[in-house]
């Protein structure tokens, strides 16, 4: 019973974290990411949600496609799976982030909001979408098997479920993808004036100031959970999860991410060689 109340408690803060963490950045999330915004990652998740919204209508009645964007953000994802003619409820722990997204995509006429409470999809029916995505998410969940679950639930028979931008098993402990970091990351030639930059410094005392490190040196200023060598998210936990509510794949990729930190010459030699991200799509049949 002790147990269970300090895991709750410790769900607890990790909610209130994330939802603190996010209202605070808003419209300014966008500019931390930008292993998320660049041409090359927009374009292969452009192309990953125009093929999940062709499966998931060539099953349907014919009429738009509903989707439930979970941990909307600001929108990314959102606004692929509108530019591919989906109806898109956006749902966040943020009521900041929320309000960017209305800003951001309400004109559209085909998107609405949804405030989360970071434990589950309530209220939300089961079988209430066809589409239920999720991006670069789940390592922020407490319990993310749980969450896919819940992702299931929601989603009607024949319809998809969509996991994208989670880090592969294998990246934790490949060889080859340490070796494309070494040849990939740009490091800035250091002329003499590079070590008269007060900004090198506050970056490194920065992280030092904040209190919530001083008693937890896992915290995370965007309350990432699940990004460590011995706790990150666990594939495997996941594919049981989509099979125990009746799911199959019908995409299974791994990539590799491009970072315009990388040399974009090296990252081009390696992404057919090696990759640090998996996108999952399974239908659910039952």
């Amino acid at each position: 019973m002790v147990a269970q109340l300090r895991i709750l408690e410790q769900e607890s803060v990790a909610i209130a974290h994330n939802r603190l963490a996010h209202d605070l950045l808003g419209g300014a999330y966008d500019g931390n990411h930008p292993e998320i915004f660049n041409d090359v990652e927009q374009r292969r998740l452009a192309q990953a949600v125009a093929r999940a919204i062709t499966a998931a209508s060539s099953v349907g009645t014919g009429a738009v496609v509903r989707a439930l964007d979970v941990g909307c953000g600001t929108g990314n994802l959102s606004r692929h799976l509108l530019d591919a003619g989906a109806h898109v409820t956006g749902a966040d722990l943020s009521s900041a982030l929320l309000a960017e997204s209305a800003r951001r995509h309400g004109s559209t006429g085909r998107f609405e909001t949804m405030q989360l409470n970071g434990r589950d999809l309530r209220p939300l029916a089961d079988g209430s979408f066809d589409i239920v995505a999720v991006y670069s998410v789940l390592h922020h969940i407490h319990d993310y098997v749980a969450l896919v679950s819940e992702m299931v639930r929601v989603t009607r028979p024949g319809g998809l479920v969509f996991i994208d931008h989670e880090r592969t098993d294998e990246s934790w402990t490949s060889d080859s993808f340490r070796t494309f970091l070494s040849e990939a990351v740009i490091w800035p030639q250091r002329r003499w004036w590079y070590w008269l930059q007060p900004s090198r410094y506050w970056k490194r005392m920065h992280p030092h100031l904040q209190w919530h490190r001083w008693f937890d040196r896992r915290w995370m200023p965007e309350g990432d959970l699940h990004i460590w060598p011995d706790d990150h998210i666990e594939w495997k936990r996941i594919e049981q999860a989509l099979a125990a509510g009746a799911c199959t794949p019908v995409i299974d990729e791994s990539y590799l991410l491009y970072d315009p930190r990388f040399q974009r010459a090296v990252w081009e030699t390696w992404c057919a060689r090696t990759s640090d991200m998996r996108l999952l799509v399974s239908r659910r049949n039952g």
